[in-house]
């Protein structure tokens, strides 16, 4: 892929990282072990940027491709406090486009992006076995597309004649067997597929962290990256050290715009979540239903639910809302704002479960591109992109890391002949027509899916 810089240079990083509210799984967890940031001038082999999903499993990938090399990875926070940590912790297999209605598209590609997907999953199984990750952290569960209104039922149905037609497994489940697993009466149907994985997002990043730290490869965390120069080698400048190598992996999602690439194609999204105080055993028992489970909603804009049991007790989490924020940035009150949604959200869902409190709210940053393509491929000689996941960053992100790998050491496959064969993200309108699209977009669509919402 093509540079998109339009000033040749040194790349000075605009803008570093900045992620509302507290990590609500990542506070559930035992205080992670001291940082070890950069504070000296080293040399690696191979640099990554970024250790979320795509950068950790760039790392893996690198580790596995080049035997005995240096590989170092920079962090600008810490592992699980970042986006890794604060998704609804689905890695989804089949096609999950969220401009759609119903998720679906063309056959061809859903199969493609499918394939695509599954073997994102696949190398996470791998490094989840190789690293004896726990169930908590990693399970092949499948998961449900809920459906809370006729509507919501309708695209369940349209989406498994779709699945039908791929010749995917699925199942459609009932108001009353809805109700036996969630224990609200809330749904009407759900869509069941059984190749997705449910993860704990930070318990899992932080443990293939850990994995990959004690095969050799070098961590450090809170050391932001300011500025990248190339001088035959690559250059990253940290605020106490630099990192010189001839290769670099760019894992930065939606802030590969920040290092001066792919400027006004990427689209920068927040969405939210919250995360109840543990519940007591009375409460559990009045609310009935398994002890861990996840619903996407049917449509796209809904509300994803779950319930979590483990490692800080037995929780609710609810993710609903979007909002465009180019400056990549949202405040307390924005945060404030969407909980009244979400509380509405989780009353509407569970009213056994009256005055239970919120124990965290936070916001997670996505990067989509209007014409639903990732950034991976060779922006400028010995600088590899694994950028822009377009709302599916577990599966895709991992996948990304994968074939950026890859990629920079000449290994092909299908899946990166589609990447790599990929158009540019689209141009975005000028930014006030985009913010004023995008609002009225996600405004419209949140409004359309009433109380699948």
């Amino acid at each position: 892929m093509r540079s998109t810089r339009l000033i040749d240079g040194p790349m000075q990083v605009t803008r570093l990282p900045r992620d509302p509210g507290p990590a609500g799984w990542n506070c559930l967890l035992p205080p992670a072990a001291p940082a070890l940031p950069l504070e000296a001038d080293t040399t690696a082999d191979w640099l990554v940027i970024g250790a979320g999903f795509a950068g950790l499993s760039a790392a893996r990938r690198l580790s596995q491709l080049c035997p005995g090399a240096r590989i170092v990875i920079l962090e600008a926070g810490r592992v699980g406090e970042g986006p890794a940590g604060r998704n609804s912790g689905f890695m989804i297999d089949l096609p999950h486009d969220l401009a759609s209605e119903n998720y679906g598209g063309a056959l061809e590609a859903d199969a493609a992006q499918t394939a695509d997907n599954r073997r994102g999953i696949d190398f996470a199984a791998e490094m989840a076995a190789d690293f004896d990750l726990s169930e908590e952290a990693f399970a092949r569960s499948g998961k449900i597309n809920a459906a809370a209104t006729p509507k919501g039922h309708q695209h369940n149905e349209d989406y498994a004649r779709h699945l039908t037609a791929m010749g995917e497994k699925h199942t459609l489940l009932d108001a009353t067997e809805m109700q036996a697993l969630t224990g609200t009466d809330y749904y009407q149907s759900g869509l069941f597929t059984p190749g997705a994985v449910m993860i704990q997002p930070a318990l899992y990043v932080r443990s293939v962290a850990k994995g990959l730290v004690s095969n050799s490869v070098v961590l450090h965390e809170m050391s932001p990256v300011t500025g990248l120069t190339r001088k035959g080698d690559w250059t990253a400048q940290t605020p106490k050290g630099k990192v010189t190598a001839p290769n670099v992996i760019l894992a930065v999602n939606g802030h590969l715009e920040s290092f001066g690439h792919m400027a006004g194609r990427l689209m920068h999204v927040f969405t939210y979540a919250s995360m109840t105080q543990a519940l007591s055993a009375e409460a559990c028992q009045t609310l009935g239903g398994a002890s861990t489970w996840g619903v996407t909603p049917a449509d796209p804009l809904g509300t994803t639910v779950r319930r979590i049991s483990g490692i800080g007790g037995d929780r609710i989490v609810v993710r609903n809302r979007f909002t465009f924020d180019p400056g990549m940035e949202v405040d307390d009150r924005r945060i404030a704002r969407v909980a009244q949604d979400h509380d509405r959200a989780f009353a509407a869902r569970f009213p056994m479960l009256a005055g239970t409190r919120m124990a965290y709210r936070w916001g997670g940053r996505l990067c989509l591109s209007l014409n639903n393509v990732q950034v991976i491929g060779e922006l400028e000689p010995g600088l590899w992109s694994a950028c822009c996941q377009n709302g599916l960053g577990t599966a895709k992100g991992t996948l990304a890391g994968v074939l950026a790998a890859e990629a920079a050491n000449g290994i092909g496959s299908p899946a990166l002949d589609r990447a790599l064969s990929a158009a540019a993200p689209k141009l975005l309108p000028p930014l006030s027509l985009a913010k004023i699209g995008a609002y009225a977009r996600l405004r419209w669509g949140e409004a359309r899916a009433g109380r699948e919402l």
